[in-house]
């Protein structure tokens, strides 16, 4: 993935199948020179790809990082309400409707920091490793799973998982 759409993993629910994960809006974003230069907003694509990027860290989780690479497969009923601009939040929440081992459906939600929807999509993602097609690329799928594991630290994950069990606990 290019671009990182995800700040940081606010909470994450591996048993429930729930993650809210944010992604704060700055001007300095590359691409919003070239999106409406005079009204700088998010492309619709990138809040697609900022739901699909959550929900990607929930398999990730539940599958104890087994699986390389996690794509888009479908994206259904996707509705924009509103735009993100520069200085604003976009908060992701993504329900899993299932994961099985190679496909997982979810139902993702983008709301704004007044607690607005923005955008929402039913997501079908698929899941699989390198070596599923071609077996000398072994290394290739330890590393990219480590760089995953890396990222997954820098954005809160490990604190999130915590925080969902707490509250998961009453504790």
């Amino acid at each position: 993935m290019k671009f990182v759409l995800i700040d940081r993993i606010v909470t994450i629910d591996p048993e429930q199948g729930r993650i809210v994960a944010r992604k704060n809006l700055s001007l300095a974003e590359e691409y919003l020179a070239d999106h409406f230069p005079t009204f700088p907003v998010m492309p619709g694509v990138l809040m697609l790809e900022a739901m699909v990027q959550t929900s990607s860290w929930l398999v990730r989780v539940r599958q104890g990082f087994s699986k390389s690479m996690i794509v888009l497969a479908e994206a259904k009923n996707v509705n924009y309400k509103s735009f993100v601009a520069p200085g604003g939040t976009l908060e992701v929440t993504s329900e899993a409707l299932r994961i099985d081992e190679l496909e997982s459906e979810f139902k993702a939600v983008g709301r704004g920091a007044d607690g607005g929807e923005i955008v929402k999509s039913r997501l079908k993602l698929r899941h699989y490793n390198l070596t599923d097609m071609d077996a000398s690329l072994a290394e290739t799928d330890e590393k990219l799973v480590s760089v995953m594991k890396q990222r997954f630290e820098l954005m809160g994950g490990p604190a999130a998982v915590q925080v969902a069990a707490v509250t998961v606990d009453g504790k």
